[in-house]
């Protein structure tokens, strides 16, 4: 099996909505939480779009691309103007790429799945804190 470059997991074929954010975000050199101060949002939210659980607003995506100094249409599709660097050289075989949608499906299930257990906990406590008072 072939390995991936960093810069390999980026081509267009790939990457996803949030894995374009981390990309540019880690180009231009700001950690979640600088960018979250300066878009006025939670780190929380910042995660989920990186984690691909939610997308920002179009105000939101606006400010986004200006302050990672990429296009919007780039975030959305992957084409246009994208931060520098992240062009791949060699692209990934359609096995490797299949095993990579894969994986992120996988993870943003596990996560939906996780949200929906702690709702269902936090019900089950509260009935539990009923039945006993």
């Amino acid at each position: 099996m072939e390995s991936l470059t960093e810069n390999e997991y980026y081509t267009n074929e790939n990457a996803t909505f949030g894995d374009r954010i981390y990309a540019a975000r880690e180009a231009v050199g700001l950690s979640q939480s600088a960018l979250a101060s300066r878009l006025g949002v939670n780190l929380k939210t910042v995660k989920k779009w990186e984690e691909d659980i939610t997308e920002p607003r179009a105000n939101k995506l606006r400010m986004v691309s200006g302050l990672l100094n990429i296009s919007i249409t780039w975030l959305l599709i992957g084409e246009g103007i994208g931060p520098q660097g992240l062009e791949s050289t060699t692209p990934i075989s359609a096995d490797l790429n299949e095993i990579l949608v894969e994986l992120r499906h996988t993870k943003s299930e596990l996560l939906r799945l996780t949200q929906h257990l702690d709702v269902v906990d936090k019900k089950l406590r509260r009935l539990g804190n009923k039945s006993s008072e």
